[in-house]
């Protein structure tokens, strides 16, 4: 009998905190909703005031999301760092970890439409843009060519297993993440921003696909790496599909509190000691340089373009927002590397043979290029 009253006491317990929780997560995200940006009576917006705001709403998103997703902490930090900076994330992982589940939940919490395009290599490019259809004119009642629009006019558009459609396909796709607008019958159609793709490629299986060529993957602001849960997150897992789940989702920000964060990304500042770095950074992966390191004339065949450059200040600069900051740091810069430069440097043979792969040549990188602030204003001063 004291078993049976100890097991239902700890039930109850679980559950006023359960319920609890459930209300913690209520109140933070009714709280976030009324976190727009607004401008002010002269029709300003407060800056400082507006990072403090999206600062606790981005709190409300991950806290909405954990219904649904169990771990994956710094995949949706990096989801939602590419969505506010304007960029296009790759995310690669084995089959089953919940990346669909991943990306419309955020659709979801961000109050934006979601479409899922499943790449097959029978996947035609009018199969993703739309095409022009002969239908009936609802004003004029004649018969003609209409354009129907595809399912990558959708604010968040996954493109599930990228590299198992032709090239004409991913070419189609790639256009319309750089052009923001799709071509169709001599008329361009503009994607109503804002306009994300997060495109899953599967690391396991190589037959039968169609690898992204290097200019394509520069498209890509991050590459976002999956891995496989830890052992109590994977009980979690089981726990939370196998039970009554998180519950529903609630719609934290809106479509015009996202584009009024991308706005206020363009105008947090960025030291001139970051910008140093970040070039000196990149230009570190590239073998031909004079002065890169021993390790990447080894190792490397080519290295990252400019965009990099302009992926890793962007993306610190919206990284520093949503952590309530309002300029841009080295530690943002450096948290970032991995995602932005992996998939823009091409490793040769050698590094191949000895097992070396571009998280091990980043991470070298970070290690010896120098983050002193002082050494640049040094150089700044001195040039």
């Amino acid at each position: 009998m004291a078993k049976k009253a100890t097991k239902k006491a700890t039930k109850k317990k679980t559950a006023r905190r359960r319920a609890s929780d459930v209300a913690a997560a209520k109140e933070l995200a009714a709280s976030a909703k009324k976190a727009i940006i607004q401008p002010d009576a002269d029709g300003e917006i407060d800056d400082v005031e507006a990072v403090k705001k999206l600062h606790d709403a981005r709190d409300a998103v991950v806290q909405e999301l954990r219904k649904k997703i169990v771990g994956m902490d710094q995949v949706i930090d990096e989801v939602l760092i590419a969505i506010f900076s304007r960029g296009h994330g790759l995310l690669e992982g084995v089959p089953g970890l919940a990346k669909t589940l991943l990306v419309s939940s955020i659709a979801k919490t961000l109050s934006l439409t979601f479409k899922r395009i499943q790449f097959t290599p029978d996947l035609m490019p009018s199969d993703i843009t739309g095409s022009e259809l002969l239908q009936d004119d609802p004003e004029t009642r004649e018969r003609k060519f209409m354009f129907s629009k595809g399912p990558i006019f959708s604010n968040i558009v996954l493109a599930d297993e990228i590299n198992r459609t032709p090239p004409k396909t991913q070419a189609a796709l790639l256009e319309a993440m750089q052009e923001k607008m799709v071509s169709a019958g001599g008329d361009d159609y503009d994607l109503e921003p804002p306009f994300f793709v997060l495109a899953t490629q599967n690391p396991l299986e190589q037959e039968g696909t169609y690898a992204l060529p290097e200019a394509q993957l520069d498209r890509f602001m991050f590459k976002i790496n999956v891995s496989y849960p830890s052992e109590q997150e994977e009980i979690d897992i089981m726990r939370s599909v196998t039970g009554s789940g998180g519950g529903a989702l609630s719609e934290v920000l809106g479509k015009e509190d996202i584009l009024a964060l991308q706005d206020l990304v363009t105008r947090v500042p960025v030291a001139d000691h970051i910008f140093q770095y970040v070039a000196a950074l990149v230009r570190a992966t590239r073998p031909g340089e004079e002065n890169a390191p021993g390790f990447i004339k080894d190792f490397v065949s080519w290295g990252c373009g400019p965009r990099a450059c302009l992926n890793l200040i962007t993306g610190a600069k919206a990284r520093a927002i949503l952590r309530g900051r309002f300029n841009a740091s080295l530690e943002d810069v450096q948290a970032l590397a991995l995602p932005v430069l992996r998939h823009r440097m091409g490793l040769n043979f050698a590094a191949q043979s000895e097992g070396v792969d571009s998280d091990h040549v980043i991470g070298r990188l970070l290690e010896e290029i120098p983050s002193d602030k002082a050494l640049y204003e040094k150089e700044s001063t001195s040039a």
